[in-house]
């Protein structure tokens, strides 16, 4: 956690979307901007899989945050305008109830006696902390990748609570390849010897099982245009070249991307999120993604997504903003053109730049 980070606790027995129960839950959450006299100017972000709550620099905090290009006074989420909330879902480790918090009975991580989680827990967390703030509706909702899936449960289980809806390079359910890249991922980290049935040292966890399935959602979260244009074949020279292993430049890119991951993200917290994400269908309650749609949410909605895109392609975004125009919303379509994949509100932010403070305004 950083030091802007701010947690909300709810001491109830917190009930969870797929039958699970929780003696209490805490939410991490940062905040930039005020929220206005009437309380009607916050803007609610969920992130992606791996991301903590600080997305972007602060006066308790002047890191740079995962998406520094887009929030702050005067960009494209406008903070002098807006009172934006950013919030760490349930199930990670930057601070909200996950598997790698202590279990009130023991003082031990929860690790695999966790309950499963849901997309829509989150959501519902963070609803009680926008009604604790006295907020009656959100001027809108948003995130990337399994960040615009909470945002949609959020829609889905608390009807017509935001005004505007933003889903970037996200969907309202996985399809099979995001499904069977993940299922290898998780794969990789329950085979780990030293994963250990989940009862892993915190000091000596399942490295290797992490560093694959690292390894696997970089490849994916990229475009091969952007791999042949940044790396090409060029041989590496940072790294000693193990047998079959470490000749290229894109291994060793990949390389130093895993040895970061390992050490920063739980193992649990991982496996938790990735099923959660797989789990999640926007209209599970309803007959359909219009239906979804015609029930809670008519404003005025941005959709963005990435042709480069493996994970979540551009036809799901399209999707998307078909269903919230037949349920009667409005919804502005914009296909982002970057050849950095699923990445590119990460790593090509500017381009989503004009698009969200056009949205916005």
């Amino acid at each position: 956690m950083t030091p802007a980070t701010q947690i909300y606790e709810t001491t109830d027995v917190v009930s969870l979307y797929r039958g699970g129960r929780l003696p209490g839950l805490s939410l991490a959450w940062e905040s930039w901007g005020k929220l206005n006299a009437d309380r009607s100017n916050a803007l609610l972000l969920f992130t992606g899989l791996s991301a903590s709550a600080h997305a972007a620099a602060s006066d308790r905090d002047n890191s740079p945050g995962w998406w520094e290009a887009i929030i702050g006074p005067g960009r494209a989420i406008d903070t002098d305008r807006y009172f934006v909330m950013c919030i760490n879902a349930v199930g990670s480790c930057f601070g909200s109830t996950g598997p790698a918090s202590p279990h009130p009975n023991t003082g031990q991580p929860w690790r695999l006696d966790f309950p499963e989680i849901a997309m829509e827990d989150t959501a519902n967390a963070a609803h009680r902390l926008v009604e604790a703030l006295g907020i009656e509706r959100l001027a809108a909702v948003m995130g990337p990748s399994m960040g615009g899936m909470i945002a949609l449960a959020y829609l889905k289980s608390h009807p017509h609570s935001a005004q505007r809806l933003g889903l970037i390079s996200t969907t309202a359910a996985s399809e099979p390849f995001a499904l069977a890249l993940r299922a290898l991922q998780r794969e990789a980290i329950l085979t780990d010897p030293q994963f250990q049935a989940g009862q892993y040292d915190t000091d000596r966890g399942p490295d290797a099982g992490m560093r694959m399935a690292r390894k696997l959602g970089m490849i994916t979260y990229r475009s091969a245009e952007e791999w042949a244009e940044r790396f090409g074949r060029r041989h590496q020279t940072q790294m000693k070249a193990r047998p079959f292993r470490l000749r290229f430049e894109v291994e060793a890119y990949l390389e130093t991307q895993a040895e970061r991951f390992i050490g920063q993200f739980d193992p649990c917290a991982y496996l938790y999120l990735s099923q959660a994400m797989d789990a999640f269908d926007a209209s599970d309650q309803d007959a359909s993604l219009e239906a979804m749609f015609t029930r809670c949410f008519q404003g005025d909605a941005l959709v963005l997504g990435v042709a480069s895109d493996l994970l979540f392609p551009l036809k799901q975004q399209r999707a998307l903003a078909l269903a919230i125009d037949a349920g009667g919303g409005h919804a502005q379509f914009e296909a982002i053109n970057s050849n950095k994949g699923h990445d590119a509100f990460l790593v090509d932010s500017k381009a989503f730049q004009t698009p969200i403070r056009r949205w916005l305004a």
